[in-house]
């Protein structure tokens, strides 16, 4: 009503609301708490304008996760007079996002195999036939026209083997055939390979402070979480030596925490919002495939990927860190839940030696090696 008193609520209203379902609930009122006070402007800017409205909204529960929600309002009437009373419907924006995420899945799987037959087998094609050419010409400019054309298949083929990678990292039931993966060998191994490929030794940096965690995760599915959010790292770093960073460290006594950490400039607000959706990107030479393979693969091991704006070594930058379950953490004392980035000791791949020491204010170091 006019006052934001709760007349009624059906069990989802009271679920989303309360946490609980009550079979004579007590009027509620929409002021009464601090997390509902959007919900109690909306109503009030419903009666004043005369006409429905909506809004999104986030609930801030001290007992539950939080819950983003679409509010919309419509007013009552009776005999063609209005009665004095609101109608509040409330979705959740989780179970929204899940119903688009699903049409997206189908629409690419089956998008995906049109791509293996009819992209990629004309694709090979033209690679084979410009390389046949590039050795016969012999003219610089010519060279040049051949070199764009193989530079642009390559990006096409890359193009591809992300959407066939998105396909593959989708389980067919239950979660991923995970083996217990030595986390720190892994990611050394990986890092090692990638920044050969990438010409990017001095620009990467590589902390790993989890020895004897093991996670549960399919060896290439990780190495293609690790090289996807390392080439989206490339693409916003400055290119400083250590611009790009990779850290691993135990959260707490069930859970590692491996961190890509670049100094890029900070995200746009807009850009935020869609990050881990599929063909999104805030540039034309991405397929926006990438980051979106690191949370369906995270969340077939039961992992979880998020992104922040992190201070590290006195510079800003945007670091995304991923929480793993440990399938084997014997450290002999429990850790705390890592908030940001903390680490003793600045290890460059390019010379693999210590530095100076470096930790983050408010964060403990952890012991080194």
């Amino acid at each position: 009503d006019p006052h934001g008193v709760v007349r009624n609520a059906n069990p989802a209203a009271q679920a989303m609301l309360l946490g609980e379902v009550s079979a004579q609930p007590a009027k509620l009122l929409l002021s009464a708490r601090s997390s509902w006070h959007h919900l109690a402007v909306l109503v009030n800017e419903t009666f004043a304008a005369g006409q429905s409205l909506e809004a999104e909204t986030t609930i801030d529960n001290e007992d539950r996760p939080s819950q983003r929600l679409h509010a919309r309002t419509r007013l009552t009437a009776q005999g063609g007079r209005r009665s004095g009373l609101c109608v509040l419907f409330l979705e959740d924006l989780r179970e929204v996002e899940a119903r688009v995420r699903t049409e997206k899945l189908a629409s690419m799987g089956r998008m995906s195999a049109a791509v293996a037959h009819e992209i990629r087998n004309p694709l090979s094609a033209i690679s084979q036939a410009n390389a046949l050419l590039d050795e016969e010409v012999r003219e610089p400019a010519q060279k040049r026209l051949t070199s764009m054309i193989e530079q642009n298949a390559q990006r096409l083929s890359r193009i591809v083997d992300d959407i066939l990678n998105v396909a593959r990292a989708q389980p067919s039931q239950g979660v991923g055939a995970a083996t217990s993966l030595p986390l720190d060998q892994m990611v050394r191994q990986v890092t090692h390979e990638w920044s050969r490929q990438n010409q990017a030794e001095r620009t990467l940096g590589v902390h790993a402070h989890a020895p004897v965690a093991h996670v549960g995760f399919d060896p290439e599915h990780l190495r293609r979480l690790l090289v996807n959010l390392l080439d989206n790292a490339i693409r916003h770093a400055s290119g400083k030596p250590s611009s790009i960073r990779v850290i691993t460290q135990p959260s707490g006594t069930e859970h590692i925490r491996l961190s890509v950490w670049s100094d890029g400039q900070p995200l746009e607000a807009s850009v935020m919002r869609h990050l881990f959706e599929p063909f999104f990107s805030s540039e034309s030479r991405s397929s926006g495939l990438g980051l979106y393979i690191c949370r369906e693969l995270c969340e077939r091991y039961g992992a979880q990927i998020a992104y922040q704006r992190t201070r590290l070594d006195q510079r800003e930058g945007n670091e995304f860190y991923v929480l793993m379950p440990s399938s084997s953490l014997s450290t002999g004392r429990a850790h705390p839940v890592q908030q940001s980035l903390s680490y003793p000791v600045v290890d460059s791949l390019a010379t693999r030696t210590g530095g100076a020491g470096s930790t983050l204010s408010g964060d403990p170091p952890l012991a080194t090696r």
